[in-house]
């Protein structure tokens, strides 16, 4: 996989509502990627001075942003499954199956579900043209390896676009379930902290002070206690790595099966895969504009679990 690197540099011509630079310039350039916002290797300018993503532009601004973007020169098509909760001309919207890797990348060449993209579309899958030399899979958002669950994928650039500024100003609505460890503190909660990448191990990422780290929000409510671990559904209102996780064991219950957050030696769920599922998606469709919401269910591996669970006596409910 190679890099190439790209320079866009625009004038805010007319006036505008308050709007963050890197969803200013996702809106005004279709050929900027989401993910590349989060990349440290982008740098963003307001009238030649370098700002901060969360800047805000406004009338008569010169901004200018530079970027890498990851080209992806040779995907071998691969057959695999997939489970298509929709698909028209415009995007696709799946439930990815556990242990699929979105991308190729170190340790995982092949087998992706960009694999499985390029077997099941062809060239159709990919965007290029001559000032972008580039051949890029219209992947908008990303699940972990071991999160199941709804994702939606673009089909041509423009959906790529309007995908990924809705999901860079917070327009899409998404729940997770997921299965945790031990006995949640109430009923419904807010957790609301920074996270910061933990200077001790590289692979994860812990709650940081007020002053430091990324912002992230997330809500949930126990749809069901038992004895040993809860069934919970979460909403996402920010979408940082490893979120749901890192918010879970924060509060003393993190995610069954989970090998980097989760309780060690201590669990009797310790031989479970992770038990969190991307519940639903909402979002607004790239060409109609119609709101949509798809919904993936259940998978097995939560239900065996819920099958042995013992519900808490009614006394001890959660309030």
């Amino acid at each position: 996989m190679a890099s190439k690197e790209h320079h866009d540099k625009m004038t805010v011509e007319e006036p505008i509502a308050v709007s963050r630079i890197d969803a200013w310039v996702s809106q005004m350039n279709s050929h900027f990627p989401r993910s590349a916002a989060s990349d440290s290797r982008t740098v963003f300018r307001i009238n030649g001075i370098p700002v901060k993503k969360s800047k805000q532009v406004k009338c008569g601004d010169t901004v200018e942003v530079s970027w890498y973007e990851d080209v992806l020169d040779s995907i071998e098509a691969q057959e695999q499954p997939l489970a298509i909760l929709y698909e028209d001309p415009h995007i696709l919207v799946i439930d990815k199956q556990q242990s699929l890797v979105v991308h190729p990348g170190a340790g995982n060449p092949d087998k992706t579900l960009v694999n499985a993209l390029v077997f099941k579309y062809g060239d159709d899958f990919f965007s290029s043209d001559q000032e972008f030399e580039t051949v890029r899979p219209g992947i908008v958002h990303r699940l972990d390896k071991d999160t199941s669950g709804v994702m939606v994928i673009a089909k041509h650039r423009e959906s790529h676009a309007h995908l990924a500024l809705q999901f860079s100003e917070r327009t899409t609505e998404k729940y997770y379930i997921a299965l945790v460890d031990g006995i949640m503190p109430k009923r419904r909660g807010h957790i609301e902290t920074t996270i910061v990448r933990d200077p001790k191990d590289r692979k994860r990422f812990i709650v940081g002070n007020s002053d430091a780290g990324k912002y992230a929000k997330t809500d949930y409510l126990v749809l069901r206690q038992f004895t040993t671990c809860a069934l919970v559904r979460i909403r996402l209102h920010t979408g940082r790595t490893h979120q749901i996780r890192i918010h879970m064991a924060h509060i003393g219950t993190p995610v069954i099966g989970d090998p980097i957050y989760g309780k060690r030696g201590t669990s009797i769920f310790e031989s479970c895969t992770l038990m969190l599922h991307a519940l639903s998606l909402e979002l607004y469709h790239p060409v109609s504009e119609k709101r949509m919401r798809f919904r993936a269910p259940m998978p097995n591996r939560f239900k065996q679990i819920l099958r042995n669970a013992k519900p808490v006596p009614e006394q001890k409910e959660l309030k």
